[in-house]
């Protein structure tokens, strides 16, 4: 499979007319459309299309989660849908650095401390984002709420966000700001 089939695979979990494909397309095109702004007002060299499609697939598995607000009735707790979505994108035959974004960009990135600490229903493992792409997408991720699809997160809102986690979570979503932020992002 391609990079540019990622509709076939949205399509395949997300069915035409429903509330949570509207959700997952609206989200996954606001976080797309700013990672492209950051690639390229950051000039950071990453192909379009690969971005583009990161990002049209780093939520794939919120689908197999228990999110009712949001339209999703399966079984899981939500947090686990970077790693069903890995999984899911494995088996579907895309490459490993698209699933491995899936894997990794939940909150600014977890780590295997923070699993153990906070008795999170994860594998042991770290999931934190290491390739430009898995953090750019990560970033970007946390400007956009699934429940508030109109308009980005503000940065305080953000921050307040990633402190509600830990203090560990918002010092790497600053790293990540402070790699990525643009004049958009800090208004």
């Amino acid at each position: 499979m391609t990079m540019t089939d990622y509709n076939k695979i949205i399509d395949k979990y997300y069915p035409e007319g429903t509330r949570l494909r509207d959700i997952y397309l609206r989200h996954c095109h606001s976080v797309a459309q700013l990672a492209l702004k950051i690639n390229s007002d950051r000039q950071l060299g990453l192909e379009p299309s690969l971005v583009e499609t990161a990002a049209m697939l780093h939520d794939i598995g919120i689908f197999l989660t228990d999110a009712d607000g949001i339209d999703c009735h399966g079984k899981e707790p939500y947090i686990r849908h970077g790693i069903l979505g890995a999984a899911l994108l494995r088996k579907e035959g895309m490459p490993e650095e698209i699933a491995r974004i899936a894997e990794r960009h939940t909150g600014a990135g977890i780590t295997e401390e923070d699993i153990r600490e906070m008795n999170l229903p994860l594998p042991p493992g770290d999931y934190m984002p290491v390739t430009l792409l898995e953090r750019l997408i990560c970033y970007a991720d946390k400007f956009y709420s699934k429940t508030r699809l109109d308009s980005p997160k503000p940065l305080e809102a953000v921050r307040a966000s990633m402190l509600r986690h830990s203090p560990a979570t918002l010092a790497r979503f600053e790293a990540l700001h402070s790699e990525f932020s643009t004049d958009k992002i800090n208004k």
